[in-house]
């Protein structure tokens, strides 16, 4: 049962109060007062329809162009449908039952009002069913309401729209007797030309103006930005404070045999990041780098290069992938890297070798109990696995690096919990990952982490060459598509094709998971109904391979991959894929990253539009990692004009994947940045942008590691203590902890 403030039931009464919690979570008087305002319509000034995202809980200003009432087909009664504009374009509502006459009533041609509802897509067309609205013109009480200049539209959710949270604000203000102590120092105030909190909060919910808006922005963003920096401040000064395991490098081991045996050129970039790791990895405080760079290049070599310094030091180093399929990969990939020299203990065995063990959750008893012990007896030089590496019964002999590879699919606790296996000191540890990350980002997710990039290409990668294929506007074009696999099979090629379902749950594949509920099966062309349903269920692996096996690419081996197959099959499909033996592989994103078959030049991406920027990226670079040119093919059935289809050409139009990576950030929920999705909590980033506020958060880096150094535990900062705990709460700051 919810603990609400008492404040907040006695002036918004209890309804008010439980809706304000159900729908979006506030249950006290300081959290809705940061529920800030998503934007600001000017009464008149029209919202931008094209804008609007599939899928998203939408509030718009527009005007009524048309609505009509008409009998439903496929059952009894009557739906009124309407279109409404701001002037470019349009979107169309549909009403039901008896009560959408009273609708058409009051939604007369030529009318302004807010709406507000879940944009879905039917025939083709963006749609809000049934939405909620409020009419702008007018004589009755509720356009009263809204016969300011400046119309607050809040973050809202099923059950509570907009104008409800702008009415609950509006009461709380009537009666708040504002904060007791404003949290940042007066010098700090004075010093940035901030003005007060209290002021802050009052101007950003009713503001008088735009340049009243922006004063109270700037401010809010330091307490957001402050709140942050402090935490990863703290964090740097606590992981310098514990000892970790030196690694020098050692002459004449597996490292320098390694390199000697290397049969290319490393990359300018390549080296200098080894030289950064080389000095971390000798030192006596943990190294924590992060280490990002495009699909293919190179970063597993570098990886490979850190470990070896670890194994030649006699410790330990383990490689924590997010997939079985992913491990596997990482595991056989490194020993054809290391031949000999990762057999040690077997016949044929190099001189001062070392053993690669896999280990995943999966695993027959004793090929794991086996390798449990190998483990433990330090036999084991490099340790590959999934979160099986986490659980209890592992032990390590001497863990001195963890390499923790594509971070942005592990959940915090699992990367913690492994971190903490070194017996006494705190391993290094190196993330990788191959989504570029802004700087931004950075400074504010990884602030306590060495951030290095590797943006060229080794030698021989081929280009990728991508295309947008709108099955809705040029149905032809998939037929196409099919036929470029034929081509690509007969000179000897690959393809993979790529569903965002696996079959038999409605929920995308993970590449680990279990469904959480199931669903029909997906096809490929739906089955829209009168009551303005959302559109059909992702395509799924299962139906999508049975097609093509019946149609378009009879004739071909085609062969499925998915995160729930066993493991044993898993691995044989890939072994079957990498060998030729299979020409088609039909797969969820289990082949995202890691998967590297250079003889694969096709990647048809089935629902283009489900994935994001920087999915859609690593997915692509699965192909043209041979000497041929790949060709990716992104399907949707989005209607041109729509945010989600200039997604895709953006992906379309560049391979830079540090360019998308900003993209991406421009279009995801910035408030998720801080990992509201792994730790499941409400993010404490509301009003600092990652885009646009690069000045606001590298001078708060500043101010906090000063505060910090002379003031480790805020205990001389009671302002800023609070900050830090209010807008990061204990949840999300152990988030920040364990990141």
């Amino acid at each position: 049962m919810t603990t609400f403030d008492e404040k907040l039931v006695s002036v918004l009464g209890k309804k008010s109060a439980d809706a304000l919690e159900a729908g979006l979570g506030l249950t006290t008087v300081g959290e809705l007062l940061r529920h800030y305002p998503r934007r600001y319509d000017e009464r008149g000034k029209l919202t931008e329809i094209a804008g609007l995202e599939l899928g998203e809980h939408a509030t718009v200003q527009a005007r009524v162009k048309s609505a009509r009432q008409r009998r439903m087909k496929s059952r009894s009664g009557e739906l009124l449908e309407a279109v409404i504009t701001d002037g470019s374009s349009d979107l169309h509502l549909v009403f039901f039952g008896r009560g959408s006459r009273k609708v058409e009533r009051e939604l007369l041609p030529g009318r302004e009002a807010m709406f507000a509802g879940k944009v879905g897509m039917f025939n083709g067309k963006l749609q809000l069913a049934h939405p909620d609205y409020q009419v702008l013109d007018g004589e009755d009480a509720a356009a009263a309401d809204f016969a300011g200049a400046m119309i607050p539209v809040y973050p809202a959710a099923q059950g509570i729209q907009s104008w409800n949270v702008s009415n609950c604000v509006e009461q709380v203000l009537a009666v708040w007797d504002g904060v007791a102590q404003d949290p940042l120092p007066e010098s700090l105030r004075a010093e940035r030309g901030l003005i007060g909190l209290e002021k802050a909060l009052r101007d950003i919910h009713r503001p008088d103006g735009w340049a009243a808006i922006t004063v109270a922005q700037q401010r809010l963003k330091w307490d957001e930005a402050m709140a942050v920096q402090l935490t990863l401040a703290q964090r740097r000064r606590s992981a310098t404070a514990r000892p970790a395991p030196a690694c020098p490098p050692r002459a004449g081991l597996v490292r320098d045999a390694f390199e000697a045996r290397l049969p290319f050129e490393l990359t300018a970039g390549q080296r200098e990041v080894g030289e950064q790791i080389v000095r971390d990895l000798s030192g006596e405080h943990p190294m924590n780098r992060l280490l990002q760079g495009e699909v293919g290049s190179g970063k597993t070599i570098v990886a490979l290069r850190a470990m070896l310094q670890v194994v030649d030091a006699g410790r330990q180093a383990a490689m924590l992938a997010p997939t079985e399929v992913l491990a596997a990969q990482h595991a056989r990939s490194l020993r054809e890297l290391l031949g000999d020299l990762g057999q040690a203990g077997e016949l044929g065995g190099a001189e001062h070798a070392t053993r690669v063990t896999l280990l995943t959750g999966s695993m027959a008893t004793a090929a794991r109990k086996r390798a449990l012990l190998e483990i433990v007896s330090g036999e084991a030089g490099i340790v590959v696995g999934t979160h099986a590496l986490i659980q209890d019964k592992v032990e390590f002999a001497d863990l001195g690096l963890v390499v923790v590879d594509e971070q942005h699919r592990f959940g915090v606790e699992q990367r913690a919990a492994l971190s903490g296996r070194a017996g006494g000191s705190t391993p290094h540890v190196l993330v990788m990952t191959a989504t570029p990350i802004p700087r931004t980002v950075a400074m504010t997710v990884y602030g306590d982490l060495e951030v290095s990039a590797l943006r060229e290409l080794p030698q021989g990668r081929s280009p990728i060459s991508t295309s947008v294929v709108p099955v809705a506007a040029k149905p032809g074009w998939l037929d196409r598509a099919w036929q470029r696999i034929h081509e690509e099979v007969r000179k000897g090629h690959q393809a993979y094709v790529v569903c965002p379902r696996i079959g038999d749950g409605d929920a995308e594949d993970d590449g680990e998971a279990p469904p959480k509920e199931s669903a029909a099966k997906g096809s490929s062309k739906g089955s829209p109904k009168d009551d303005g349903s959302d559109r059909r269920p992702p395509l799924a692996v299962v139906d999508v391979a049975n097609r093509l096996a019946e149609g378009p690419l009879r004739g071909l081996r085609i062969d499925i991959l998915h995160g729930r197959m066993p493991p044993e099959d898993k691995d044989a499909v890939m072994r079957a894929f990498a060998a030729n033996e299979v020409q088609v592989l039909v797969a969820t994103t289990v082949v995202e990253v890691g998967v590297n078959v250079p003889n694969a030049t096709v990647m048809v991406i089935m629902d283009a539009d489900r994935f994001g920027v920087s999915q859609l990226h690593q997915l692509r670079g699965r192909v043209g990692r041979g000497s041929a040119a790949g060709l990716c093919l992104l399907v949707t059935e989005m209607p041109d004009g729509t945010s989600t289809m200039e997604r895709l050409r953006a992906v379309e139009s560049t391979l830079d994947g540090f360019e998308l990576a900003q993209l991406d950030l421009e279009l995801r929920r910035e408030g998720d940045i801080l990992g509201a999705a792994q730790s499941g909590t409400r993010s404490g980033l509301k009003m600092l942008s990652l885009l646009r506020d690069e000045d606001v958060i590298a001078e708060a880096r500043v101010v906090a590691q000063e505060v910090v150094e002379a003031d480790p535990e805020l205990t001389a900062h009671p302002g800023l203590a609070g900050l830090v705990a209010g807008l990061l709460d204990d949840e999300r700051a152990e988030y920040l902890e364990k990141a």
